[in-house]
């Protein structure tokens, strides 16, 4: 099998809580590049498009999916949207109720800058708009 390797944008990472929707940990890796795109549907997977994702896929796991620093370090916090991530990607086939198909497989998650969860979510107020 091969793997590609691929830099991407983090959003939704459920890397150690099931997604409530999915219930399987997830992760979505955006604004991929046209050659990252172009080496999975030679893999036969189809990257989707969104305007504030640009192509993306989505990688689903059973089990917890662990990150890491680019010295090898584990990751032991939450990884925000906008986190810039090298993934190497696999692929495995599926069966379900007479319709079948390749999704990816993500078999390594490395975070070159980490925007930790929540960091985004902050609220500024400025003093003067205080009421």
């Amino acid at each position: 099998m091969t793997a590609l390797k691929i830099k991407a944008d983090v959003m939704w990472a459920n890397l150690d809580r099931p997604n409530e929707m999915s219930g399987k940990y997830q992760i979505d890796l955006c604004n991929l590049s046209q050659a990252a795109v172009n080496a999975l549907n030679e893999l036969g997977v189809s990257a989707k498009m969104k305007d504030d994702k640009g192509y993306f896929i989505t990688c689903k796991s059973t089990q917890p999916i662990r990150a890491f620093f680019t010295d090898g370090s584990e990751i032991g916090g939450g990884v925000g949207n906008g986190s810039k991530a090298i993934a190497l990607i696999g692929t495995y086939s599926w069966t379900f109720k007479n319709k079948e198909g390749i999704s990816p497989s993500l078999k390594k998650l490395v975070i070159e800058d980490l925007v930790n969860y929540g960091e985004n979510d902050a609220v500024v107020v400025d003093e003067d708009d205080v009421l």
